[in-house]
C-alpha cells in the first residue's frame, strides 16, 4: 500500500493548545499507524510548546517532537502559484512579448542570477514603450545593448563588441544622398542605411557609433576595415530600413520599461488579505516570493478558486476553544478524542471516533490492533506513558478497565515497568525550577463555554508535596492578572496530589466562588483555595460539575 511514492499533501494530525501528553503522543502515534495504513501521507504537527513530561517521555523513547504549527488559516502557498520563469533585465522589448504570448500572460517577473525580483513588465508596460518608438534617442536612453540590436533585427554583428551599449545618439534612416546625410547625422548617431557603398562610407566618415546595413548578409571588405579603424559598430541585417526602422527601438531591455514598485505577497501572507488587496488594485498577476525574497511564481484572482485548504485530523479534543488557529479556514477529516462533545462544527461528515475511556492513546491502541499491526517499541511507550499521565496512574475516576489493559499491554512491548516509570515521569513534569507563573498555567490549561460563560481550567498533578506548595504560590495572584488580559469571565487551577487523590482549586473572577460552593455544595472562602476530596480528573469531575450548575442557572 505505501510502495508508490506520495505526491499528495501532507494531512496534518494535531492536537489541542498548551498540549499535554497525550495530545502529542496520540498525534505521533495515530500518524504513524495513517501512514502504514493509507497512500495519503499524514505528519503529527503540535499547536503548542511541549511540557516538561512530554519532553521527558520523546527523550525516553527516542521521538523527535512534531513540528509545531500555531495557525492553518489559508495562506498563498496554499493555492496553486502559477510557475513563470523570471526573465533577465536585459531582455528586449520584443522576445518579452514573444515569450508573453507563447505562455498567454500578461505580467512577467523580472529576476536577478539569485532568483531575487527586480521588477515586472506588463502588457500595458509593452505597449506604452511601443508607442514611444517615435522617439529617436528611445535606444540611447535605454541604454540598450549591441546584442539587443543584433538579436532584434535578426542580424550580424560585423565589427565591435556585443557587451557595448548604446548611450548616446539618435537613430538616423539615412534614404538620401551623402550630401542630405550630411545635415542628418552626428557624431554618436546610430545610422540605417540600405545596401548602398557611398551611404555606408558616408555615415562612417561622419562618425557615427552604429551602422546598421539592410538587406544583406555580406558588406564590402573597405567599409569593414573603415568601420573597426574609426570604432564603428557595424551589423548586417536581411529586413529592409522600413523594417529595421520598426523594429530597432523594441531591442530596448525591459529593464528601461519595467514596474519597480511591485505589489507583491509572500508565501505566509494570508489568502484573506491578498484577496482584499487584489480587490483594491486592477493588477492581472501579483508574484510571490518565499521568507528569503526569491521569486516562486504568480497568482491572480483566479487561483483564489483552486484555493487547498489545509487536511486535518483533531486527536484529544473537540471543543473550537481548545482548536490551532484557523482551523475554521481547514477541512477537517477526522476527530478521534475521549472528552465531552463540545462546540465544533465541521463542512461535512467526518470520521469521528469518541469513546468513554481514560486517554485518546486508549483509543489508538485499539485502532492498532483492530488492523492487526504490530506496535513498535518506540510507539508502544509513548502510548503508555501518556495513559499513565492522563489517568494518574490509573488513580483518575476517568480510567477505565480498558485504559489500564491498555496501559499494561504496551508497557510489556515498551520494556518498562508502568508504575515506576510513571513516578520517575510525574516528577520531570513537576519540577517548576526556573518557570514563570504563565509557564506553570500553560503546561495544561484549556478554555470552555457554557451558557456564554467563557471559563479557563488549568491542572498541575504533583507527587511532591513541595512542588504542590510551590505552585500554589506562584499562581494565587497570576489568575487574577490572567483575567485582566484573557477573554474569559472566570478562571480555576487544579493543584492535584496524584498519591492522595484531591486537589486545592485556585480560582478568581468575579462568580467563581459562587459557582464553586454551588457545583460542589460546600462553603468557599474567597481568600483561599478549595480543597476536594477525591477529586482529581478536570474533565470527568471538575468541568461537568461547573457546567451543570452553569446550565441550570
Amino acid at each position: 500500500m505505501n510502495g508508490n511514492k506520495k505526491t499528495q499533501r501532507k494531512i496534518n494530525v494535531i492536537g489541542h493548545k498548551n498540549p499535554d501528553t497525550d495530545s502529542i503522543c496520540s498525534a505521533i502515534a495515530y500518524a504513524n499507524l495513517k501512514n502504514l495504513t493509507s497512500d495519503r501521507e499524514y505528519e503529527p504537527r503540535r499547536a503548542g510548546e511541549i511540557n516538561q513530561e512530554t519532553a521527558f517521555v520523546l527523550k525516553t523513547f527516542d521521538m523527535k517532537p512534531p513540528r509545531i504549527c500555531l495557525d492553518v488559516h489559508a495562506k498563498v502557498r496554499d493555492i496553486d502559484i502559477r510557475c513563470v520563469d523570471g526573465i533577465d533585465r536585459n531582455m528586449t522589448l520584443r522576445r518579452a512579448w514573444e515569450t508573453m504570448r507563447d505562455q498567454d500572460i500578461t505580467t512577467l517577473p523580472v529576476t536577478n542570477s539569485e532568483n531575487q525580483l527586480e521588477g515586472l513588465i506588463t502588457l500595458r508596460r509593452l505597449a506604452m514603450a511601443n508607442m514611444d518608438s517615435l522617439d529617436p534617442h528611445a535606444v540611447a536612453n535605454a541604454h540598450t545593448p549591441i546584442s539587443n540590436i543584433v538579436e532584434t533585427l535578426n542580424g550580424t554583428l560585423v565589427t565591435g563588441s556585443n557587451d557595448m551599449c548604446i548611450d548616446h545618439g539618435k537613430i538616423v534612416i539615412a534614404a538620401g544622398s551623402p550630401e542630405a546625410m550630411e545635415t542628418m547625422v552626428e557624431p554618436g548617431d546610430i545610422v540605417l542605411v540600405a545596401n548602398r557603398y557611398e551611404a555606408q562610407l558616408c555615415a562612417i566618415e561622419l562618425e557615427a557609433a552604429c551602422l546598421v546595413v539592410c538587406m544583406t548578409p555580406n558588406i564590402a571588405k573597405t567599409i569593414v576595415k573603415l568601420a573597426q579603424e574609426h570604432n564603428c559598430t557595424l551589423i548586417s541585417t536581411p529586413y529592409d530600413t522600413y523594417a529595421a526602422s520598426c523594429l530597432i527601438n523594441q531591442s530596448i531591455p525591459i529593464c528601461h520599461p519595467m514596474v519597480r514598485s511591485m505589489i507583491l505577497f509572500q508565501m505566509s501572507t494570508p489568502v484573506e488579505e491578498a484577496k482584499k488587496i487584489m480587490g483594491e488594485v486592477r493588477h492581472n498577476y501579483f508574484p510571490v516570493v518565499d521568507k528569503d525574497g526569491r521569486y516562486q511564481g504568480v497568482i491572480s484572482r483566479r487561483n483564489l478558486l483552486n484555493l487547498q485548504r489545509k487536511q486535518l485530523v483533531l486527536v484529544d479534543h473537540n471543543e473550537k476553544t481548545q482548536c490551532v488557529e484557523g482551523y475554521e479556514d481547514a477541512e477537517i477529516l477526522e476527530i478521534i478524542d475521549h472528552h465531552r462533545i463540545g462546540s465544533l462544527e465541521t463542512n461535512g461528515p467526518v470520521y469521528f471516533r469518541n469513546q468513554p475511556v481514560g486517554c485518546t492513546a486508549t483509543i489508538v491502541y485499539q485502532m492498532y490492533c483492530e488492523y492487526g499491526l504490530d506496535i513498535e517499541p518506540s510507539i508502544a511507550g509513548i502510548l503508555c506513558s501518556a495513559i499513565l499521565s492522563d489517568t494518574l496512574i490509573f488513580r483518575s475516576p476517568t480510567c477505565t478497565p480498558t485504559d489500564v489493559y491498555a496501559a499494561r499491554q504496551l508497557a510489556k512491548i515498551a520494556g518498562i515497568d508502568a508504575e515506576e516509570y510513571a513516578k520517575e515521569m510525574f516528577e520531570a513534569g513537576e519540577n517548576l525550577d526556573g518557570k514563570t507563573p504563565e509557564q506553570v498555567l500553560l503546561q495544561d490549561y484549556k478554555i470552555f463555554v457554557s451558557s456564554n460563560t467563557r471559563f479557563g481550567v488549568g491542572q498541575g498533578s504533583y507527587v511532591s508535596s513541595k512542588n504542590r506548595a510551590k505552585a500554589k504560590e506562584m499562581l494565587s495572584g497570576h489568575l487574577q492578572e490572567v483575567l485582566a488580559h484573557e477573554n474569559i469571565d472566570m478562571i480555576f487551577y487544579l493543584v492535584t496530589d496524584i498519591l492522595e487523590q484531591s486537589s486545592e482549586i485556585l480560582f478568581a473572577g468575579k462568580d467563581a466562588a459562587a459557582l464553586l460552593e454551588r457545583s460542589f455544595h460546600c462553603p468557599v472562602d474567597p481568600a483561599q483555595p478549595l480543597c476536594l476530596a477525591g477529586v482529581v480528573s478536570r474533565k470527568k469531575q471538575f468541568i461537568p460539575a461547573l457546567i451543570n450548575t452553569l446550565q441550570n442557572l
